[in-house]
């Protein structure tokens, strides 16, 4: 029951973050491209790229903790179905070149971020 209430928690929280970044990316950007998704997978991945290492090196010893972050608060923070739906829905708009520009970025720059968070903090846990 802690680890549901666990994952729980992250979910609610992740999910009011994913919210918080779709409405500030759509005023400060626009929605010429689903930016706030854009955001919220790369600094997602990103985050991920650091917990990884961390929970590896015992940084994280709980269990409901590691859940609490990783399948509840970045689970509900990143989001892959609202990325397929936005590139469906730029290619029905016959927006072709921003949605290939879309799925490229999100998908690249995700792994990179990952990447580059799992490296930094590999170079402080291990």
């Amino acid at each position: 029951m802690k680890m549901l209430a666990a994952v729980a928690l992250g979910g609610a929280l992740g999910a009011m973050g994913r919210y918080l970044v779709f409405t500030v990316m759509g005023s400060l950007v626009g929605t010429m491209i689903p930016t706030g998704t854009l955001t919220v997978n790369v600094v997602g991945s990103f985050f991920m790229g650091i917990l990884v290492p961390w929970i590896g090196a015992g940084g994280i010893a709980s269990p409901e903790m590691r859940a609490l972050l990783t399948v509840g608060l970045l689970g509900a923070f990143t989001t892959f179905s609202t990325f397929s739906m936005d590139v469906v829905v730029l290619i029905q708009r016959d927006a072709i070149g921003l949605a290939v520009l879309y799925l490229c970025l999100s998908v690249f720059l995700s792994i990179a971020a990952f990447i580059a968070g799992y490296y930094l903090m590999r170079s402080f846990v291990v």
